[in-house]
C-alpha cells in the first residue's frame, strides 16, 4: 500500500511567532486570560461543597463575634464594674483594631492560604472567650479582649478574599449578600442561645458556650475547597507585579473614592459602636433580672432584618449602584439614636432594633463591595480593606470611650442624643462627598 504523498497545506503556511512582549500585538490581559481585556471569562461557579461551607463558616463567625458584643457589657457590669472602666476596656479592644486592620490585611495579602489565616483567627477568639469566662481580672479582660481584636482584623479580610477568591468581581456583590444572610442568621440564633445561658446560667456561660463554637466553625472552613479559592485575581494587579513597602501605602492614600469612604465610616461608628452596649447597661440598671434576654432579643431583631433584606441589597448594589443605599444605610442610624434617647420601655427599646437592621445590611455588602470597587486591578484588595477596618476601629474606640463619659456625667439620654448627632453628620457626609463606585458591566464572552 503506497503512503499518501499529497502535500499537507500547513506545511506552506507561514510561521507564526509569538508577540514579543515590546510588540504592538502583545497584550498581557490576553496572554494571561487568552482574551482581550474586558472580554475575559468569569470566573467559574465553584462547587457547591465550596458554597455551603462558606455559609456555613460565615455563620458559625456570627456565632463567635455574638459573644464578643452587648453581652461583654452585661457581664462586666454583673461584675461590678464601673461605665467608665467599662469604657476603657472597650476601648483597649478597639485600639487594638486600630493599629492591627492594615498589617492585619497586608498579612491576609501575603500568605497564599486564606483558610490557615481563617482557621488561625478562630482559635484565637475561641481562647479569648475562655480567659474572659475564667479570669475576669482586668489584666486578663485586656489581654483577652487585645487578643480578639488582633485576630479580627485577619479574620473579616480574610473572609472578605475567600469569597472574593471564590466568585470573582462581577458576582461578589451577591455572594456578600449571601454572607451577610447567614452571619445575621448566626447572630440572631447566638444571640437568643446565649442569652438563655445567661438567663438560666450565668453571665459567664456566654464566654464558654462562644469557646466551644470554635470547634464547629473550623469544621466548617474545611468544606471550602482551596483549589476554588483564585489567589490570583485579589492579588496580583492586571499587567504586572503588585506594588509593595511605600507604594502600597500610596495606592491607598491617593484613592479619592476609598478615603471619602473611610471619613464616612470612622463617623457612623463613633456614632454606632456604643449604642447597643449603652442600651445594655442601662436594662441591666433598670430591669437586671431580664436584662441579658432583652439584650438577646435586641439583638436578635435586627439580624432577621439583616437576614431578609441583605441578598437583595448585594443585587440592588448590582443594579442602581453603591451611593444610594449608603445614603439609606446612614440615614438609619440618627433616627435609632433619638428612638432610643426618647423610649423608655424596654420592649420598644427592642423594636427600635430594627434600623439597625437597616443600617448593618447595607454595610455588611457595601463595606468589602466599595473596598473591591475602589483596589480593582491594584492588588491590594485585603490591605485597603483593613484600611477602612482601621477607620471603623478608631470610630468604634472613640465611641465607647465617650458614650462612657455622656453615660456617667449627663446621664444616658444624653448620651444617646450625643450619638444621635455625630450620626447625623456621617449621613450628611455621605450625601455631599461620597462618589459612586460601581464600574460599567463588562463584557464576556461564553
Amino acid at each position: 500500500m503506497r503512503p499518501d504523498l499529497r502535500q499537507d497545506p500547513r506545511q506552506d503556511a507561514p510561521r507564526q511567532d509569538p508577540p514579543r512582549p515590546d510588540s504592538p500585538r502583545h497584550d498581557p490581559a490576553r496572554d494571561r486570560g487568552g482574551l482581550p481585556a474586558g472580554r475575559r471569562r468569569e470566573k467559574p461557579a465553584p462547587s457547591l461543597t465550596s458554597t455551603r461551607g462558606l455559609d456555613a463558616f460565615t455563620f458559625f463567625v456570627a456565632n463567635l463575634q455574638t459573644g464578643f458584643g452587648p453581652f461583654v457589657a452585661v457581664y462586666f457590669t454583673s461584675q461590678s464594674w464601673t461605665q467608665s472602666d467599662i469604657g476603657l476596656v472597650l476601648t483597649i479592644g478597639g485600639l487594638f483594631s486600630l493599629f492591627g486592620q492594615v498589617p492585619g490585611g497586608a498579612f491576609v495579602d501575603w500568605v497564599r492560604s486564606k483558610r490557615f489565616v481563617a482557621a488561625l483567627s478562630v482559635a484565637v477568639i475561641g481562647a479569648s472567650a475562655a480567659g474572659l469566662a475564667l479570669f475576669p481580672t482586668f489584666l486578663i479582660v485586656a489581654l483577652s479582649m487585645a487578643a480578639h481584636s488582633i485576630a479580627s482584623c485577619t479574620l473579616t479580610p480574610a473572609i472578605a478574599a475567600i469569597s472574593l477568591g471564590l466568585v470573582g468581581h462581577a458576582a461578589l456583590g451577591e455572594r456578600l449578600g449571601r454572607n451577610a444572610r447567614f452571619s445575621s442568621i448566626g447572630n440572631a440564633l447566638a444571640a437568643a442561645g446565649m442569652g438563655a445561658c445567661g438567663y438560666y446560667l450565668s453571665s459567664e456561660a456566654v464566654f464558654y458556650v462562644t469557646a466551644a463554637l470554635a470547634l464547629p466553625t473550623l469544621a466548617a472552613l474545611w468544606f471550602v475547597r482551596a483549589s476554588e479559592i483564585d489567589v490570583v485575581r485579589p492579588q496580583a494587579p492586571e499587567g504586572g507585579e503588585a506594588p509593595g513597602g511605600w507604594a502600597s501605602l500610596k495606592l491607598l492614600v491617593t484613592n479619592r473614592a476609598l478615603l471619602c469612604f473611610s471619613a464616612c465610616i470612622t463617623l457612623f461608628f463613633v456614632a454606632n459602636a456604643a449604642m447597643l452596649p449603652l442600651v445594655g447597661s442601662v436594662l441591666t440598671v433598670r430591669t437586671s433580672q431580664t436584662a441579658t434576654i432583652l439584650i438577646a432579643a435586641c439583638i436578635m431583631a435586627p439580624q432577621l432584618v439583616m437576614a431578609l433584606i441583605a441578598p437583595a441589597v448585594g443585587r440592588a448594589a448590582q443594579a442602581y449602584g453603591r451611593r444610594p443605599l449608603l445614603v439609606i444605610g446612614f440615614a438609619a442610624l440618627p433616627i435609632r439614636g433619638l428612638l432610643f434617647a426618647y423610649t423608655d420601655a424596654p420592649e420598644l427599646l427592642v423594636a427600635v432594633q430594627i434600623f439597625d437592621g437597616i443600617s448593618a445590611a447595607v454595610l455588611g455588602v457595601m463595606v468589602p463591595l466599595i473596598v473591591a470597587d475602589c483596589t480593582r486591578g491594584t492588588g491590594r484588595f485585603n490591605m485597603a480593606l483593613g484600611a477602612v477596618g482601621t477607620a471603623m476601629g478608631l470610630g468604634a474606640a472613640a465611641s465607647t470611650t465617650l458614650s462612657g463619659y455622656m453615660a456617667d456625667h449627663f446621664g444616658s439620654h444624653a448620651a444617646f442624643l450625643g450619638l444621635a448627632a455625630v450620626a447625623f453628620a456621617a449621613f450628611v457626609l455621605v450625601v455631599l462627598i461620597m462618589p459612586e463606585t460601581r464600574r460599567p458591566a463588562a463584557k464576556t464572552t461564553g
